[in-house]
């Protein structure tokens, strides 16, 4: 069930929340476990036992690593029985099919055929959330829970079940049994959760349409000028349809008294790469510093071991988006550049005029997304040369400048959104507390009809993480 979807937002969550509050505070997480749940089953009801299954697990690896808490050596076993339980899972479901297509290509190996299993949704998400429980009562971070259910809670959470943000457990240990319930915070999370809802309808699908139809003509009608606005379209749609999903899941989180941490911080300023994987999906580059990057050494062994610690992440950061070579190759991309800027490059970009910074930043974020986006090699290669005026028989044609005038406002505006701006200029124009409220409400109301309207007349609604 998607957010931005009229059963969701008429339907499931006014039901939800109504439930939620007439229920006494002590059954809070119960029912939250229960709707969580169904919400998940609503499209893949046989993966809700997984799921189930994933909490127990979990919940009884944590328990004994708590309790050898003072027998590290026992500890480190359960704890590695947790890791190698929850990847299993994940491997099976996310990557068999993709090892075995590849292995059926080796000659004495072709008797091999893909299972043809379909894959969790927010199997990724949900995984690694499990896991960083059983880490942080590891390490001393978090305490053992032995309510189960709120530990079911926690793994199960609607809000960020499906795509995150990725929650670390010891970021919202303390809320699963005490949280604050006010009138004011749920109406901040409502108008957090419209604003994302306003991104990923009004902006993201609409950028993504454009991306499909510049991405989808043949290379006789393809141009330099309409191949980079397609870019361009999709550099935006990924970025206000992800970011637009973390809104929503964290004004969802506030309605319900969780305060989850942000997930974008404006990545698209960014005047380094470096700079750009700490605004972007910030839970997921957490994550693997974390529980990953600084257990292998991080940069503390030497420069060989910090750059094979940073292959090994990238790599699996990866692989970790989808099963697909394109995602690998998308991760060593970013392997290679944050490894050039580590090394001599990051020195002068901070010298440099902050314009050039930016502009190189946008530049290799935008090839990166070409990959990204591009699941067959060699299409991608035909769209990067596209970019290059290589193979195309035109720089622009009369058709990509009307596409362009046509969409100027849609993109003028997401870019726009892309940066601090407007959120600056409404603080500064609401400096008064009762103005900020009433013209923040009355906003919401706006843009919350404007979503509804675009909602019912509108096919086209995607959502990118869901596959992964």
């Amino acid at each position: 069930m998607l957010f931005s979807s009229p059963e969701f937002l008429f339907l499931f969550l006014p039901l939800t929340v109504l439930i939620y509050f007439l229920v006494p505070c002590k059954w809070r997480n119960i029912a939250l476990l229960i709707v969580s749940l169904l919400f998940y089953g609503w499209g893949e009801p046989i993966y809700v036992f997984l799921m189930i299954g994933t909490i127990i697990a979990d919940y009884i690896f944590g328990y004994f690593v708590g309790k050898f808490n003072d027998d590290k050596s026992k500890a480190k076993k359960v704890l590695l029985g947790s890791v190698i339980f929850n990847l299993s899972i994940l491997a099976f479901f996310k990557y068999a099919d993709f090892f075995i297509e590849n292995l059926a290509r080796i000659p004495f190996l072709s008797f091999l055929s893909p299972l043809g299993i379909a894959l969790p949704i927010g199997i990724s998400f949900y995984t690694f959330q499990a896991l960083s429980y059983v880490i942080d009562v590891y390490r001393g971070e978090a305490k053992v829970q032995k309510n189960i259910i709120n530990f079911g809670t926690y793994v199960t959470l609607f809000p960020q079940l499906i795509a995150g943000p990725i929650v670390r457990y010891h970021d919202i240990d303390k809320q699963l049994s005490e949280r604050e319930h006010s009138v004011s915070l749920a109406a901040s999370g409502m108008r957090t959760f419209v604003v994302g809802l306003a991104k990923k309808l009004l902006i993201a699908n609409a950028a993504g349409e454009l991306w499909e139809r510049f991405s989808t003509l043949p290379m006789d009608e393809r141009t330099v000028v309409g191949a980079w606005f397609g870019l361009l379209c999709y550099t935006l749609h990924i970025y206000f349809d992800f970011s637009g999903y973390s809104d929503m899941a964290i004004g969802l989180g506030k309605i319900f008294g969780f305060r989850f941490l942000e997930n974008f911080n404006y990545p698209y300023i960014s005047k380094s790469i470096t700079d750009f994987w700490r605004r972007w999906h910030i839970s997921l580059s957490t994550w693997f510093r974390e529980y990953l990057y600084i257990p292998l050494g991080g940069n503390r062994k030497g420069v060989g071991r910090t750059i094979l610690n940073l292959l090994v992440v990238w790599f699996l950061t990866g692989f970790w988006h989808g099963a697909d070579w394109n995602f690998i190759i998308w991760g060593l991309y970013y392997f290679v550049l944050l490894v050039i800027e580590k090394q001599f490059l990051g020195k002068y970009l901070d010298k440099i005029p902050k314009a050039f910074s930016h502009i190189y930043s946008l530049f290799f974020i935008m090839i990166g997304w070409l990959i990204f986006a591009t699941n067959n090699t060699a299409e991608g290669l035909l769209y990067l040369k596209s970019l290059f005026g290589i193979s195309v028989p035109a720089f622009a044609t009369g058709a990509d400048v009307y596409e362009i005038l046509r969409n100027t406002v849609l993109v003028v505006i997401a870019l726009i959104g892309s940066t601090p701006y407007p959120k600056q200029k409404f603080y500064s124009l609401c400096e008064r507390k009762s103005c900020y409220f009433t013209v923040a409400n009355i906003a919401t109301v706006l843009l919350l009809v404007i979503c509804t309207a675009y909602m019912i007349n509108s096919s086209y609604n995607p959502f990118l993480y869901f596959r992964f």
